[in-house]
């Protein structure tokens, strides 16, 4: 189901009206792009991005128009056009926007869907064993591009109180530590969000890949649950976005891109500088959370192998 981003289909221009710009959107957003028509307000603008809030939808209710050449988060679409061009030069914050029928539209631009890709990737079957080499190749790959010492969080206690409860399995204790941390840190993600964004995510889609992971997406299920239950009232609406599509095991390309390396199908170097050079810490701390759902997935998967082997 994914598709090549790099080259959207180009559309033609019709008379007396600035041309289409052709786009390829995240999955995650089908169900808002494929229905009616529905009004959005331009919450955020940048050279390479802009993000767009849906008031009263479900998630995801915010949609990042992203060019080409910048982060592709999982509720993206991708347009034609590269930073450069500065493809939204003529969107500003506050102004009224439509996403449906295909299509988002606001004043100065125009998005077509064209193309589609998938946010969740499919990272195959593991083993315990292969998925302890991809941890240390991941853990020797982050130490090459910079490591994880930026994250946003470093010194709080939470994080690696959180990280040790999933390893542990002890849910109760890990949901307490995870809520603690919504919302926590500046900017449009603030950097507990991040950490929980990478954490979920592996959890789940990690957990899917390797043998005797049911544990991990279990846990991800109910933390992932506990995490988006008040989201949008903790923290920015594009968090509360990102966050849901974690705990639904969807991924940007660059979390997508460790992840692929944790299953031995990308470099790992290229990939762990890919995700550190996202944002001022985000990429530091989904990385973060990232390292911290594929270690509590192998502890989980090999604890559960041993109850089995107790018990045969």
């Amino acid at each position: 189901m994914s598709a090549v981003v790099r080259d959207p289909i180009p559309l033609a221009a019709r008379p007396g009206r600035r041309p289409p710009v052709a786009g390829a959107a995240s999955l995650a957003l089908r169900p808002l792009i494929d229905s009616q028509r529905r009004t959005a307000r331009v919450i955020a603008v940048f050279p390479s991005a802009v993000y767009l809030e849906l008031r009263g939808a479900a998630e995801p209710r915010v949609v990042a128009l992203v060019a080409s050449d910048a982060v592709r988060l999982p509720n993206a679409v991708v347009v034609v056009a590269a930073s450069r061009e500065r493809p939204f030069q003529a969107v500003r914050e506050g102004l009224e926007a439509h996403v449906g029928d295909g299509r988002i539209e606001l004043e100065g631009m125009q998005v077509r869907v064209r193309r589609w890709w998938d946010p969740s990737p499919s990272l195959g079957t593991l083993s315990p064993g292969a998925l302890a080499r991809g941890i240390r190749a991941l853990e020797s790959a982050l130490d090459t591009a910079g490591g994880v010492t930026g994250c946003g969080l470093a010194g709080h206690p939470d994080p690696l109180l959180l990280a040790g409860h999933c390893a542990a399995g002890e849910l109760a204790d890990a949901v307490e530590a995870a809520e603690r941390i919504v919302g926590l840190g500046p900017g449009l993600t603030p950097s507990g969000d991040d950490i929980l964004a990478g954490l979920l995510v592996s959890l789940r889609l990690v957990g899917g890949a390797v043998r005797q992971g049911g544990t991990a997406v279990w846990l991800a299920s109910w933390l992932g649950a506990a995490v988006t239950a008040d989201a949008n009232t903790r923290t920015t609406a594009l968090a509360a976005t990102l966050l849901h599509c974690a705990a639904a095991g969807q991924a940007g390309a660059e979390v997508a891109g460790v992840l692929r390396a944790v299953a031995g199908h990308e470099s790992p170097v290229p990939a762990a500088h890919r995700l550190l050079a996202v944002g001022h810490t985000s990429g530091a701390d989904l990385a973060w959370g990232v390292l911290a759902g594929c270690r509590a997935t192998l502890a989980l998967a090999n604890a559960s192998a041993r109850d089995r082997r107790v018990t045969a």
